[in-house]
């Protein structure tokens, strides 16, 4: 039988960790690793370095997200820690393919810059240990429509997963969020600081209806409206402060708890934006949430 040295086989399987860990590339052309989409008052970047998750979103030109940090949804498991999007650090997130469609048509081989009249539809298929993930972003209407169904033949413990990550910028400086049905004086709402005794604390932290951020600098907010979740998963909203860096919203699922074999499921959910000055954002980001609910 013969033998190889251990330093040999050592850097072949170095070779393959690297490989394995590297982000799906496409055929987009040479060094082809940011895409921006233009449709209507709304402008997406997606990233390679990101798995070809969201990087940024822009309204009317003003960017309301950070790039410094992983969109879409990760799993995190017991003992390991997260999976997926620009989690790279544990273990890859294979994916299958991605794909970027403008007005109904498919692009084949997509430029850097994309723009679409009134429609744009990206999919994307991937796995992460025993799940199969696809994902489904949108944008009609100047709304922000996203779509990520998970499914399983096997039961499989889990920390949590989170979907819809949006790492709104550092400078955004108050939420909203509420339940159909609640009077004004029942929202949540408060101001996200910068301070020491708020740094890296969770807000909401609730199952909300709807919950909306407001941007001082562009004079912007942006309202989420879940849209579908299935009964399993006792989903929670919660925006994470981290002065400096972003005031993070997720969508927390499957809190310390085992999905079943055989689990389906589909979250899906609407982002709006609009425009006013601090003292009405308040009221009108309530009436945003209202038009969602009629969202297609």
């Amino acid at each position: 039988m013969k033998r190889f040295p251990i330093c040999l086989l050592l850097l072949v399987g170095l070779s393959i960790t690297l490989h394995a860990a590297e982000p799906f590339r496409p055929n987009l052309g040479p060094d082809r690793d940011r895409i921006t989409v233009r449709c209507g008052e709304v402008t997406l970047l997606f990233r390679q370095a990101s798995q070809w998750t969201p990087g940024r979103i822009d309204f009317r030109g003003a960017p309301m997200t950070t790039e410094r940090s992983a969109y879409g949804t990760v799993f995190s498991f017991p003992e390991v820690g997260f999976i997926g999007t620009g989690h790279l650090e544990n273990e890859p997130e294979p994916l299958e393919s991605v794909a970027f469609f403008l007005d109904g048509e498919k692009v084949e081989n997509p430029e850097a810059e994309l723009e679409a009249t009134s429609q744009f539809r990206f999919e994307r298929v991937s796995h992460v240990r025993d799940f199969h993930l696809r994902g489904i972003i949108e944008i009609k209407d100047d709304r922000l429509y996203e779509t990520a169904t998970v499914s399983t033949e096997n039961a499989v413990p889990l920390k949590l997963v989170y979907h819809f990550m949006h790492a709104w910028r550092p400078t955004v400086s108050a939420y909203l969020a509420g339940r159909d049905g609640d009077a004004p004086e029942d929202l949540l709402r408060g101001e996200l600081r910068d301070g020491d005794d708020v740094a890296r604390k969770f807000y909401v932290n609730e199952r909300v209806d709807w919950i909306a951020v407001y941007e001082p600098e562009s004079r912007q907010f942006a309202v989420s409206r879940l849209l579908e979740t299935p009964e399993e998963g006792k989903h929670v909203s919660m925006i994470w402060n981290v002065p400096g860096t972003y005031r993070k919203y997720y969508l927390k699922c499957f809190n310390n708890e085992t999905v079943t074999a055989g689990f389906e499921g589909t979250w899906r959910m609407v982002t709006g934006f609009g425009s006013s000055e601090l003292g009405e954002w308040e009221e009108k980001a309530r009436a945003l949430a209202a038009a969602l609910a009629e969202a297609p």
